[in-house]
């Protein structure tokens, strides 16, 4: 059975950092990534990264991340991180992991999702 379980979320002043993991149990994925979900907005794209075997990864980032976050994987731990730096207060969301087949963007992209982690950027 595949889970996959988020950490690493919590309360930061704007400007500040966090670490968010993802550990996948059951199989390793070749693509994972991270989608946030603010109130009252659709669920988005954060970043994600590909894996085919080797020492070759793939990382995509949605315009409004790229040069403040960075993904990276750890296949050894099955887990995933994201790396958030100079965060602003509309970076608040519930953060989710996502696993999947192929390389993507989209919600559809992604076949098994974790439970969310709370990311709170105060001002």
């Amino acid at each position: 059975q595949v889970q996959l379980v988020e950490s690493g979320g919590g309360l930061v002043q704007a400007g500040g950092s966090l670490r968010l993991s993802c550990v996948a149990s059951g199989r390793t994925f070749y693509v994972m990534g991270w989608f946030r979900q603010a109130p009252g907005k659709e669920r988005e794209f954060v970043a994600a990264i590909s894996w085919s075997g080797g020492r070759t990864f793939y990382a995509d980032y949605a315009d409004s991340v790229k040069g403040r976050f960075t993904i990276s994987r750890d296949n050894a731990k099955n887990t995933v991180y994201l790396q958030m730096n100079s965060l602003k207060p509309e970076d608040t969301a519930v953060y989710y992991c996502a696993a999947g087949r192929a390389r993507g963007l989209r919600i559809d992209d992604y076949d098994y999702w974790g439970q969310g982690t709370q990311v709170t950027v105060s001002s």
